[in-house]
């Protein structure tokens, strides 16, 4: 077979035996992760080691995301640094190889929990408490990376984040919203009005969640993945965003649906924000303001997708069927203007 889902096997097979010391051919390619985001393979070779290569989707995409060369980057950048990132292996920006770039990391051995069930199965009660703290102090620690020493100082501008997200994800929404939501322009209005004073830029992730890292059975964090939409700006963005994705055992129900930290052992949103406190030292008094901004992206992220799917991007579907899509829009955007309230 000369392809797998988007990789041309021996082109790429030629391109690691050449670029990344040890790797053995011939080469297994069995895909991780896919669809709207970055493809992502798990690489066996002949003598068993494993790599994953990362590359873009097969359709259209923003003309800023993807940036396999960038990606690649950011995780070089961060190799010496307290974040647990995947070994850096290799970038190919030749396009005649696979049909598009893509860089190669080392496989590191660990855990995604994208469901309660799978947390249960995989960690215990301590465990999962292990996990709240571990991501917090990742986090943490991505928003001290030292910007100079890690070749990321001009990652991206340092000023105006919220200001930039604001404008940014306002244009996907209106050109691609499905029908009028009047919430979603009075909460950009409002945040645009409140827009806090940032402070010195750091990394920020971008899409910060526990099921964006993997962990050890101990529950700590080993790598954390997906650094797609990675920029530097405002690091409460990501705890505002890890607020609105997180729903722990005795919290009430978020716009967003994922279930692993509801499992006893887990930290609530409020235990989380008090660790992040503690252990960076950042002023919260203004999280509110955060929660509500996150709460608009999802919206405007949700609608995006929506969008395409209504249009007919997976084949045929009935309205019945989207319609938990378009609740999940309505309910983050109605979280967004609850959030704002908190600020008055």
């Amino acid at each position: 077979m000369s392809s797998v889902h988007g990789v041309d096997v021996p082109a790429v097979s030629n391109w690691l035996q050449a670029h990344v010391a040890g790797a053995v051919a011939p080469f297994a390619f069995d895909i991780i992760a896919g669809g709207h985001s970055n493809l992502t393979f798990k690489v066996t070779g002949a003598d068993g080691r494993r790599f994953v290569l990362r590359r873009p989707p097969l359709g259209h995409v923003l003309a800023s995301a993807h940036d396999m060369g960038r990606e690649h980057r950011i995780i070089s950048g961060l190799q010496r640094t307290a974040v647990p990132v995947a070994p850096a292996l290799g970038f190919c920006d030749d396009v005649s190889v696979n049909g598009s770039p893509f860089y190669v990391m080392g496989f590191v051995d660990g855990f995604v929990l994208r469901d309660r069930a799978t947390s249960e199965a995989v960690l215990t009660v301590d465990a999962r408490r292990t996990a709240s703290e571990s991501l917090v102090d990742t986090m943490a620690a991505i928003h001290s990376v030292d910007l100079q020493a890690a070749g990321l100082h001009e990652l991206g501008r340092h000023e105006g984040y919220i200001a930039r997200q604001l404008k940014r994800w306002y244009g996907q929404w209106n050109q691609q919203q499905t029908r009028a939501l009047p919430a979603v322009d009075r909460v950009h209005d409002e945040l645009s009005r409140r827009i806090p004073e940032q402070g010195p830029a750091t990394i920020v992730h971008g899409d910060y969640r526990l099921d964006n890292c993997m962990v050890a059975d101990t529950g700590q964090v080993v790598a954390v993945l997906d650094w797609e939409i990675c920029t530097l700006g405002d690091p409460l963005a990501d705890l505002g965003l890890l607020q609105v994705y997180w729903t722990g055992p005795n919290d009430p129900a978020s716009a967003w649906t994922g279930s692993a930290t509801t499992a006893p052992g887990f930290y609530d949103r409020a235990q989380l924000a008090q660790r992040y406190a503690q252990v960076s030292g950042r002023d919260l008094s203004n999280l509110p303001f955060y929660v509500s901004f996150a709460y608009w992206k999802l919206a405007c992220i949700l609608e995006g997708v929506y969008a395409r799917y209504a249009g007919g991007a997976l084949g045929a579907r009935d309205a019945a069927e989207l319609l938990p899509f378009k609740q999940q829009v309505e309910a983050a955007a109605a979280a967004a203007e609850q959030m704002l309230e908190q600020l008055t």
